[in-house]
């Protein structure tokens, strides 16, 4: 009797850990998930901002404006075109604050042009540069202004950022997918008598997998639930430094990210108890005794 309830303790002590390793590991795939996914979407977000200042002649008229808008929508690669008056831009307070006293002090006439902002998305310099060209093509388009090392730079930054996250995140996955192998199978390794126990009576292998494989459900659950817990706490906890995380988009990730998590926690416990179970199953007797 003291022995039965010392080995039930035991078994009940090693599903606790390995549910409690599971949804750890689950955390720690759904936050760097979040945050990668956080990451692409700041630098598709990045790209199209870019903004190019396409200076309008002055002499141009309304119907011309109009046409050169169309025309600029019109290329490949411009999602919007904004018009701007040089009066406006004269009385921008970010464009004053680089001048010491009034402009209108220094000059007798405002030395703007009126211009077009034109957002585009862009993925390198060479496409950048040919929207350039198409804009300086247009009729009644003096110039193009662009910062073009900034530019350059960001799609440097953001090209690397991007590769060392995926790898990172690669690599976790492949890491947490050996542990949680590695836990689940410690776990069946320590009722591998058990099983013993139950072909020499005469069970079916699919008669000794089905309890092993509802527990496992139910842990897989469990953990999912468990990590997506944390992972909610987590976001609730970082939202007051950052309050863009509660914004609709963000909470249909976080929304993602927790059912990924169950899921994943369910599929991954029945998938390696399964293999884990087999290997048992399928063990001879004599043999199971050398592990």
């Amino acid at each position: 009797m003291r022995d039965d309830k010392r080995l039930r303790r035991k078994v009940r002590r090693s599903y606790v850990v390995s549910t409690i390793s599971i949804s750890m590991v689950l955390f720690l795939l759904g936050s760097v998930g979040y945050m990668l996914t956080a990451a692409l979407t700041t630098a598709h977000t990045l790209r199209s901002s870019i903004t190019l200042s396409a200076e309008l002649d002055n002499a141009i008229s309304d119907t011309q404006r109009k046409s050169i808008e169309s025309e600029i929508l019109a290329i490949e690669g411009v999602e919007r075109a904004e018009y701007m008056t040089k009066e406006s831009k004269i009385d921008d307070a970010e464009f004053r604050r680089m001048f010491a006293t009034e402009i209108e002090s220094i000059l007798e006439e405002n030395p703007l042009r009126n211009s077009f902002e034109v957002s585009v998305a862009t993925r390198d310099r060479a496409t950048t540069d040919h929207l350039v060209d198409c804009l300086s093509a247009i009729n009644g388009v003096v110039y193009v202004a662009y910062p073009a090392s900034t530019i350059e730079q960001l799609h440097s930054s953001l090209t690397k950022i991007t590769i060392v996250l995926i790898v990172f995140g690669g690599a976790l996955f492949v890491i947490s997918i050996i542990l949680l192998n590695n836990t689940i199978r410690l776990a069946i390794f320590s009722r591998r008598y058990l099983i013993n126990t139950l072909k020499l009576v005469g069970a079916t292998k699919s008669y000794i997998k089905r309890p092993f494989l509802i527990t496992a459900a139910k842990q897989g659950v469990w953990a999912g639930v468990i990590a997506s817990v944390l992972f909610i706490a987590a976001v609730a906890g970082l939202s007051g430094a950052m309050p863009e995380l509660i914004a609709t988009s963000e909470l249909i990730k976080v929304g993602i990210v927790v059912g990924a998590m169950i899921l994943l926690g369910l599929v991954i416990s029945l998938l390696f108890t399964t293999f884990a179970v087999g290997k048992f199953v399928n063990m001879k007797s004599n043999k199971i005794y050398l592990y």
